[in-house]
This record gives C-alpha cells, structure tokens and sequence, in this order.
C-alpha cells in the first residue's frame, strides 16, 4: 500500500479533517492567518508556507530551492500550535507539507489569503493559484482565495487590510469542497473578493476571463547588464471583460468571483475540426511549396512594423 493510500486510510478513521494552509505571499502575511483563524474551531490546521515572499512563482519548482524548513510556534484559537516556513515556492511549499509534515492525506488545501486579486489572463503567474493546482494534482480539494487590494500594498502585510470577510468566503466555499460531492473537472476554486466585500457581498460563478489585468513595465537602466526588474501596472477597463468572467465580477460589478478551475488545461476546441486543419496545411505535411507560408509570414511581419510606426 503506498503513502498516500495509508494517509487516506488514516483520515477516514480521524473526526476532524486536516487542512493544510499555504500562502505566496510568505508565513509572516495577516491574509494566510485570517483564513487559518475561520478553520480553527472545526478542522486540524497545518500551516506550511514559504519563508519569504513569493508572489509572481506560479506552480513553479525550482531547482535552486534549498527546501530548508523551519518550525515556530504560533497562537491559533487559544492553541499554540507548530507551524513551518519553508525555503521554497508555495507549489514546493504543498509537497513539502503533504509527504513531511502531514499525518495523513490532507482533507482540503487553502491557499491564500493574497494580498490582491488573481483575476484574467494572468493567473497561471500567481503562486497562490500555482499551490492550489499543486495540491489538486495530488488529490486534495484545493481553495485559492485573494482579496483585491490598492496596488501599493500588494507586496506588504498592512494592517489597513481587512481579511475578515474573505476569511468566512474561505469557509463557507472550503467546506463546500470538503463535504459535497463535487462535479467532473473541478480541481481548485479560484475565489477573488472585490475592495469593501462583507460577508453579504454577492458572489457569482464564473469563468477566467482573457482579459489581462496587469502589465508587464519596461524596466529603467542605462545598460543591459545593470539591474533591470520587470514591473507591472494595472491597464485596461474591466467593464469591456466577459460578462461573466472574474475580471467583470470582481472589478467591475464589485461581487465575489467564484471560478471553478481544471488541471485539464486542454483547449475546448473541436479536435476534429483542428486535426483536418492541421493536416491540411502545406508547411505541417510536408508539402510546402516555394516558401509561400514563410513568405506569408514575412509580409504580416512588415505590416506589423509599419502600423507599429
């Protein structure tokens, strides 16, 4: 019987269901205690996160991290109990919970609270996402839940910020996934609350919208070889989003966004219909004659540049 057999033995035996929190934003971010705080009562919490931040790593794994893991002590629901900061990303943060620190298979994982929202096109940068979709490749139930914040507070731990509404968000939606007999295809809900949310607030399902949200800023240096780091800035009007995309719900309509997401990331497009157009092609068969499909290419690139000018 393999490890993770056994654990799922173990937790079928256990009344209280072990949830695993993880964050990208590092142990230390008020969001990744508030959710731990709304499980509490109910739930044995194992809190392994990374030691610093980690915002922009995705499901990431680098082979630079020393996975180092470091225990300290924390007050939870009138318990002091241990937690672990670990020298990696929150996708290495999860594996490093699930097959070390846990006693058995994990019943649900939280990722998050994150100090601003994960919406649009860019979620796959998101390292609160990328340990959600970590956890689900492994079989657990996974939340990635984020609060939208000013710009200006995305890589700190304000205190300005109130995590308390997406906090009881992360409970309501966690024990959904927990109990219920969830569809086909949902591995991870992705939760996105908009500023001023209260536990009132609406929420909406929806789908990720290809809208980009941030953009990538040109960084200001002199020469190639000095320091150079990439920025972004928020861009665009999120009311010109899909209707029933997050980017719409949480930016524009201000309401809870709440989009199942799939590890089956496989385009929705007829395979058919994409086999037949692919064959067809002379540059893909073998075919090709004169060059035709890179003349082709060459043309759209001047015409780029000139409407570029």
């Amino acid at each position: 019987m393999t490890k993770q057999q056994n654990l799922s033995q173990e937790t079928s035996e256990n009344l209280r269901p072990l949830v695993l929190f993880t964050n990208d934003d590092g142990i230390a971010s008020p969001g990744l205690w508030a959710s731990v705080a709304a499980f509490a009562d109910f739930a044995d919490v194992l809190v392994v996160a990374p030691r610093e931040q980690q915002s922009g790593t995705g499901r990431s794994m680098p082979s630079t991290s020393e996975g180092r893991i470091y225990a300290e002590e924390r007050e939870i629901g009138g318990s002091r109990i241990q937690v672990y900061a670990v020298d990696g990303t929150p996708a290495q943060a999860v594996q490093h919970g699930v097959i070390e620190m846990a006693d058995r298979l994990p019943s649900l994982v939280v990722s998050g609270i994150n100090y601003g929202e994960n919406c649009g096109s860019g979620v796959t940068i998101s390292g609160t996402v990328g340990a959600a979709l970590e956890a689900s490749s492994m079989n657990i139930p996974s939340l990635a839940i984020s609060q939208t914040t000013r710009h200006d507070l995305h890589l700190t731990y304000s205190q300005e910020v109130d995590f308390s509404a997406a906090a009881q968000f992360a409970r309501r939606f966690g024990l959904w996934m927990m109990s219920a007999r969830r569809p086909d295809d949902v591995d991870v809900l992705k939760i996105d609350i908009p500023l001023g949310a209260t536990p009132d607030t609406e929420w909406k399902v929806t789908r990720i919208s290809r809208h980009r949200v941030y953009w990538p800023t040109r960084p200001e240096r002199v020469a190639l070889g000095d320091i150079g780091r990439i920025g972004y800035h928020y861009e665009g009007d999120p009311s010109k989003a899909e209707p029933n995309s997050d980017v719409y719900v949480v930016l524009h309509e201000k309401l809870v966004s709440v989009t199942p997401m799939s590890l089956d990331m496989t385009s929705r497009t007829d395979m058919f219909r994409l086999d037949q157009a692919i064959r067809s092609d002379s540059s893909v068969n073998g075919s090709e004659q004169t060059g035709q499909p890179v003349q082709e290419l060459r043309r759209k690139a001047r015409l780029t540049t000139v409407a570029a000018d």
